[in-house]
């Protein structure tokens, strides 16, 4: 595999992989797709990430972005047009982190609930539904989720909102232009129309069901399918790294050893040298037998980085 190429470690039904998949298509990239386990134990991705296990995860070489946020950023500058970060749409990014925290959280309960649950998790077997339970409830540990009636009305009042949004006929939530809020939100919806005994809840918003057959329509790119294998090879036989830096006035030094980790949940922390950090970006360096030296790269929006005290 090129070391140029996209890798995208996710599976069919996660809502977030259909985030960077519509992304690809918008943008009309050639990509190559790694389906990774829905559950732990993920040891090719942890070869890659060095503990971070949420999904999905982009890879270029021997870079690896964690965080839909940084990878759309990482996309974006791999092929600028069309943008994702229009001029016309400033709040994009910000209407974007609230989709992919609070919005998204309160359709999860109706999307996953017992009477959908055969047609999000796909055709997952009994004992299968069960192991993925168990690996959610330890992934979102201490997080307070909404029932399943409080997530209804979380759905309705939100969907309300885009359909007013939309209701002047506009293409996309801000105008003529897409931007990285439409993909946010969208794969949110996206995981409530898979659910088909509970989608009924978006039928009374016809404008915003023609946004989402519009976004749809974007379609995934070019995809070609590799193993993990295949992938962790392509990061250990890489000889470059993105060009990454300690600005001054970030208080922790290039070198330091230092552990980054979630602020919200998924909460295991990697831990490597820090190579990279500035107001948008930390970047730290480790060394895997398999995967041989990368660099895990991660958002500041939504994450912790902290100096391990030898």
């Amino acid at each position: 595999m090129n070391a140029s190429t996209p890798i995208l470690h996710q599976f069919a039904i996660s809502p977030f992989s259909e985030k960077l998949r519509l992304v690809f298509g918008f943008k009309r990239l050639r990509w190559a797709a790694v389906e990774v386990p829905i559950v732990m134990p993920k040891p090719d991705v942890v070869a890659l990430t060095g503990g971070y296990r949420k999904t999905p995860i982009l890879q270029l070489g021997a870079d690896v972005y964690c965080d839909t946020a940084l990878a759309a950023r990482v996309l974006e500058r791999l092929q600028p047009t069309p943008t994702l970060y229009p001029a016309s749409a400033p709040l994009a990014e910000q209407l974007a982190q609230w989709a992919d925290s609070t919005f998204f959280w309160s359709v999860t309960p109706w999307a996953a609930q017992p009477a959908a649950a055969a047609f999000t998790l796909g055709t997952a077997e009994p004992s299968e539904l069960k192991a993925f339970a168990v690996d959610r409830a330890a992934l979102t540990a201490g997080m307070k989720h909404l029932n399943v009636a409080e997530s209804r009305i979380q759905i309705q009042r939100h969907c309300a909102a885009f359909e007013r949004q939309l209701a002047d006929g506009r293409d996309y939530l801000f105008g003529a232009e897409a931007s990285i809020a439409d993909f946010s939100v969208m794969h949110g919806l996206w995981f409530i129309r898979r659910a088909k005994p509970v989608a009924g809840i978006l039928e009374p918003y016809a404008a915003l069901g023609r946004w989402l057959d519009r976004m749809a329509r974007f379609g995934h790119g070019e995809r070609v399918d590799i193993t993990s294998a295949e992938a962790v090879a392509t990061a250990a036989s890489a000889t470059t790294h993105a060009a990454a830096s300690v600005l001054p006035g970030q208080k922790l030094e290039a070198g330091l050893r230092v552990t980054v980790a979630a602020t919200d949940y998924g909460t295991d922390p990697v831990t490597g040298a820090l190579v990279g950090l500035d107001d948008e970006e930390i970047v730290v360096r480790r060394t895997d037998e398999r995967a041989g030296t990368v660099h895990v790269h991660f958002p500041r929006a939504g994450f912790q980085v902290r100096q391990v005290k030898e």
